[in-house]
């Protein structure tokens, strides 16, 4: 209260926005809209390609953004059996990180259910609802922020994919990475037809092994163990693919790539090239 009696003075928002370092969207937006406009709103901004799966609210502050989500789905399938369950037997909270906003870490408030198994007999009593495309069992991150780790990790390998990470807002050990690329499924490699023949160093002057390589594509096939000529037969015997083997003048390959042939009569035999 000032000395005249007046009230005092307040600052003007013209924003209309609230000036706090945290801001709920939800409870800041009604002055726009009503809180459902706004929720799906959000939900097509956070999660477009993801359903099942509703925006509760939005709280951001300076380090980071906490999205408060929850499954819409009634029920849940057991994986072990696929009986499909409505009964709730409880339900926890799971924080899941997931892809950075502005720098900004984001971090998930998933609300989940555990059901009860409806099948006497399946060994599992009971299960917990899964979002396809956003969390998986035992899961730390979503799986958007998982493709893009992995991204790194392909691309930078590990202790570099891990330093860009933390640029982007991600905090990642390289062994996380390098975790996430071991964890990606072997992609597809069609069957090779030129294949090209070398000996590697395991231990330089001591021990050797054998690399094989697609000519075509200029990929690595395989590792030998060792370079003895029945190692390179027997897993040319395993490819009837191969038309063309290229060598050098080493004795072992020479060997093998002809014993290699001789096993598939049927296919025509291998050209050599050296």
């Amino acid at each position: 209260m000032c000395a005249t009696g007046s009230s005092p003075r307040r600052r003007s928002n013209p924003s209309g926005w609230p000036t706090s370092t945290s801001t709920s969207w939800p409870a800041a937006a009604v002055k726009f809209g009503s809180v459902e406009e706004v929720v799906l709103r959000l939900k097509e901004l956070l999660f477009p390609s993801i359903a099942n799966v509703a925006v509760l609210s939005v709280d951001v502050n300076i380090a980071i953004v906490r999205v408060d989500v929850q499954c819409t789905t009634a029920g849940a399938a057991c994986p072990e059996c696929g009986a499909w369950s409505t009964r709730v037997h409880s339900s926890y909270l799971r924080l899941p990180a997931d892809v950075p906003s502005a720098g900004r870490r984001v971090v998930l408030q998933l609300r989940v259910r555990r059901f009860r198994c409806p099948t006497t007999l399946c060994p599992r009593r009971t299960l917990v609802e899964q979002i396809s495309g956003l969390t998986r069992r035992h899961g730390q991150r979503t799986e958007r922020l998982r493709s893009t780790l992995a991204a790194l990790g392909l691309a930078l390998a590990g202790r570099a994919g891990a330093r860009l990470a933390a640029v982007l807002g991600v905090s990642v050990s390289r062994s996380t990475v390098l975790r996430l690329v071991n964890a990606l499924p072997e992609p597809e490699v069609p069957a090779p037809r030129v294949v090209g023949v070398d000996e590697y160093a395991i231990r330089k002057g001591r021990h050797y092994g054998t690399a094989l390589v697609d000519v075509e594509t200029r990929r690595p096939i395989d590792l030998l163990p060792d370079r003895k000529a029945s190692s390179l037969a027997a897993w040319l015997a395993r490819r009837p693919d191969v038309e063309v083997v290229c060598r050098d003048r080493a004795p072992f390959f020479a060997e093998g790539a002809a014993a290699g042939a001789r096993s598939r009569p049927r296919t025509g035999g291998i050209s050599g090239t050296t």
